[in-house]
C-alpha cells in the first residue's frame, strides 16, 4: 500500500502532517509523493475561514478525480473536523473523514479500507481493528471529538531539509474570541510535557534542524494546566541549551500574556530570534471588546513599548482584522492611525469571515463584503511604505541568513532571523560558493524592497 498525503492551510496543520507520516512509517506503511501512482490519497484539510474552507473542498473534488475502483481518499484536519456530518452526506467520493487528533489511528484505518486482516508493521492490535471494523460497518468512518488530555508526544517524519522545524508545544485554545472556531475544532488547550518537548527539540538538532519554530494556538499560555503557571520562559531557556539550534522564533504571542519575564528571558538569550508574532487583530476598544480580546489599544501600546525597550532591534509581526460587525469608519481609520504610528516590522490582513456557530458571526451590523476588502487593501497599502522604510535601515549592514534555495540565475534565497518562512520577507543575494540549503552565512545588503533584500555573502 503506497499512501500520498497533502497539506493545506497554517503550519500546525504542516506539524500534523510530519506526525501523521511518522506514525504510518512507524506502522511499516510506504510512503510516495507520486500521486498517480498512490494507493491511498490522504488530504490535510483546513476549515478556519471561508476562503480556506474553499480551498479545501476544491481540493477534495480535484483530488476525487483520481480516484478509481481500488484507489482511496481520506480527509482529515480541521474540515473534517468541523464538518463531519454534512461532508460525509455531501461527499460520497471520499471513503474517511478523520478529525484533527485521530492520526494515531491511520494504521488502522488503512488496515479497514484495504481490507487486510493483517496489521502493517504490528502496530494495531485486535481491539483496535475490531472497533474501526464495527465503526465501517455502518458506513464511513466518523470523526471523534478531541480529547480532552495531555498533548502526548508522537513521532514524525521530516522533509529533506529539516533546518527548520516547527514544535508544537500546545494544542486547543481556551479563549473564545468572538469570531474564532477553532476551540470547537481542536479543543481545549492542552500543553505538551516539558521533558517531551525537550526530547523531540533534541531529535530535531540531531536531524540538522538549525531554526525551531514555536507553534500553538496560544505559545504564551504554555504551561498552565499543566504547571498551574505559564512556563513559557523557563521551556525557552531548557531549549536555547540544547546543541545545534541556532534560532528560536515564537509565533502566537498573545499580548496581555507577554510578561516581564518572557521579556527577560527573549532579551537574554542569544538564541532567541529578535522577533515576535502577536496577533493584536484591531486597536480599537470597542472592537476589541465585541471581539472578546482582553487587550484594549492601552496594553498593546505598553507591551510594543516593553518589547522595544529591552530588546530595541526587534521586528513584531502582528495581524489584523477589518470589516468586524459593527466596525464603524471612525474605528477603522483608528486602526490605520494606529498602523502608521506603530510600524510594525511585518504585518499581514485577513477581511473579517463571518463563521457560523461564533458569536460574531450571529451579530447585527455585518459589513458588505467589499468594504471589508477595500479596509484590508488600504491598510495593506499603508504597510508597504512602513516594511520599504524598514528594508532600507539594513541597507550596509551585514546579517547572518540561513539558506533556503537557489535560484534558477544561480542567486541563492533565505530568510533572517527577523522572518518567519512562507510568510515573510526574503534576501536574495550572490556567493562565489556552492551553498546547500539550511546553510547560515553572513550577507552584505546592498538593496532593498517592499518585502525583499538583496546583496552578496562574506566571508
Amino acid at each position: 500500500m503506497k499512501v500520498y498525503m497533502e497539506t493545506l492551510g497554517c503550519p500546525k496543520n504542516f506539524n500534523d502532517t510530519q506526525s501523521a507520516k511518522g506514525i504510518m512509517k512507524e506502522a511499516g506503511i510506504e510512503l510516495t509523493d507520486d500521486l498517480e501512482n498512490s494507493d491511498v490519497m490522504i488530504l490535510n484539510t483546513c476549515g478556519f475561514i471561508n476562503d480556506a474552507k474553499k480551498e479545501s473542498i476544491d481540493r477534495i473534488f480535484e483530488l476525487a478525480e483520481y480516484k478509481d475502483c481500488s484507489r482511496k481518499l481520506i480527509v482529515s484536519g480541521c474540515l473534517s473536523q468541523r464538518y463531519d456530518a454534512e461532508l460525509t452526506e455531501e461527499m460520497p467520493e471520499v471513503d474517511c473523514f478523520i478529525g484533527v487528533n485521530e492520526y494515531e489511528r491511520l494504521p488502522e484505518i488503512l488496515l479497514s479500507l484495504s481490507g487486510d486482516n493483517s496489521s502493517p508493521g504490528d502496530s494495531s492490535s485486535d481491539a483496535g481493528r475490531s472497533e474501526v471494523s464495527s465503526r465501517e460497518a455502518g458506513g464511513r468512518n466518523q470523526v471523534r471529538a478531541c480529547p480532552d488530555e495531555t498533548l502526548k508526544p508522537m513521532p514524525r517524519l521530516l522533509g529533506e531539509n529539516p533546518y527548520s522545524s516547527t514544535l508544537k508545544i500546545a494544542e486547543g485554545c481556551d479563549n473564545r474570541c468572538a469570531y474564532c472556531v477553532i476551540p470547537d475544532i481542536r479543543g481545549h488547550f492542552r500543553s505538551k510535557r516539558r521533558e517531551d518537548i525537550l526530547k523531540e527539540a533534541e531529535f530535531l538538532a540531531e536531524k540538522g534542524c538549525k531554526e525551531l519554530i514555536l507553534i500553538a494556538q496560544d505559545v504564551t499560555l504554555y504551561g498552565v494546566d499543566l504547571y498551574g503557571r505559564q512556563e513559557l520562559p523557563a521551556l525557552l531557556r531548557d531549549l536555547c541549551r540544547i546543541d545545534g539550534i541556532k534560532w528560536i522564533r515564537l509565533m502566537y504571542c498573545y499580548e496581555d500574556r507577554i510578561t516581564d519575564e518572557l521579556i527577560e528571558v527573549m532579551a537574554a538569550e542569544e538564541k532567541i530570534c529578535d522577533y515576535i508574532d502577536i496577533p493584536i487583530q484591531h486597536s480599537a476598544d470597542g472592537v476589541l471588546k465585541a471581539m472578546r480580546r482582553r487587550s484594549t489599544e492601552s496594553s498593546i501600546r505598553d507591551t510594543i513599548a516593553r518589547l522595544r525597550k529591552a530588546i530595541p532591534d526587534i521586528h513584531i509581526r502582528t495581524t489584523l482584522i477589518t470589516g468586524f460587525p459593527g466596525e464603524t469608519e471612525e474605528d477603522f481609520e483608528k486602526l490605520l492611525d494606529f498602523v502608521g504610528e506603530m510600524k510594525f516590522a511585518r504585518l499581514g490582513v485577513f477581511a473579517y469571515s463571518q463563521e457560523e456557530n461564533t458569536p460574531a458571526g450571529e451579530m447585527e451590523n455585518q459589513i458588505p463584503q467589499e468594504i471589508k476588502e477595500q479596509r484590508a487593501e488600504t491598510i495593506m497599502r499603508r504597510q508597504l511604505d512602513i516594511s520599504l522604510e524598514s528594508n532600507r535601515e539594513k541597507i550596509g549592514k551585514t546579517l547572518e541568513v540561513l539558506v533556503e534555495e537557489r535560484d534558477a540565475d544561480g542567486s541563492y534565497i533565505g530568510r533572517t532571523r527577523y522572518d518567519a518562512p512562507e510568510i515573510d520577507n526574503s534576501v536574495i543575494f550572490s556567493s562565489t560558493r556552492k551553498l546547500e540549503p539550511g546553510t547560515m552565512v553572513n550577507v552584505l545588503i546592498e538593496d532593498a524592497f517592499d518585502y525583499d533584500l538583496t546583496g552578496k555573502e562574506v566571508q
